[in-house]
């Protein structure tokens, strides 16, 4: 069983780790994969190029062994979708690795808006992540439905599957911002609380959120 954690990492920071390395501990991944998205298909393009985002999460992750990163959205043109990397992953891993995409609660609320969404469930499971005690957040109508059919409380139905479950898992989430961080940086503020050192000295040497 394998976690998949995609985003722009525009800059990767604690936050991002703690939640890869508290869902590893809990669901007892093998691995945890870091997507990079080379071209974002929601959000507005960032200033930071693809390989330095990918170079700063290399950067993040090597002193944990289990953690890899997957540059498959940087080799590939076009819009980063979601669905192209599960079926490239599947490809690569076959039909009986469970695939875990990992993804906090608010993304999850907006996941019918993404691209084909429909067949994301065809290839992976979700593992939505809601902070403890948090007020319950309302779906719209097509997510209600796909949690009713999709939902389970059993980790053991995720093992022995490769794809098709909705596990919601409740963990104490950190709550940094990428976009505070990149504001802190052009601002001058100390972000050293927020993320691993060896971030903090790649942005300053390339002279990256100015």
């Amino acid at each position: 069983m394998i976690g998949i954690l995609g985003g722009t990492f525009n800059p990767i920071h604690n936050g991002h780790l703690h939640l890869a390395e508290r869902l590893q501990q809990t669901l007892a991944f093998e691995t945890v994969r870091f997507i990079p998205a080379a071209i974002p298909a929601l959000k507005d393009m960032p200033k930071v190029s693809a390989k330095q985002r990918a170079d700063m999460v290399k950067l993040a992750i090597v002193d944990h062994p289990t953690f890899e990163i997957d540059t498959r959205e940087l080799e590939r043109a076009g819009p980063s979708y979601t669905i192209d990397s599960l079926i490239s992953l599947r490809k690569e891993l076959g039909d009986k690795v469970s695939i875990c995409w990992l993804i906090g609660f608010d993304a999850f609320a907006r996941l019918n808006t993404w691209h084909r969404w429909n067949e994301l469930l065809d290839h992976c499971h979700f593992v939505v992540v809601k902070r403890p005690h948090s007020e319950d957040l309302t779906w719209n109508a097509e997510i209600e439905s796909l949690v009713e059919l999709h939902q389970t409380n059993n980790l053991n139905s995720l093992k022995n599957s490769g794809s098709g479950k909705i596990l919601i898992q409740e963990i104490a989430a950190l709550d940094i911002s990428s976009t505070e961080i990149r504001k802190n940086i052009a601002s001058k503020s100390n972000v050293s609380d927020v993320m691993p050192s060896s971030i903090i000295n790649y942005i300053q040497q390339h002279q990256l959120y100015q």
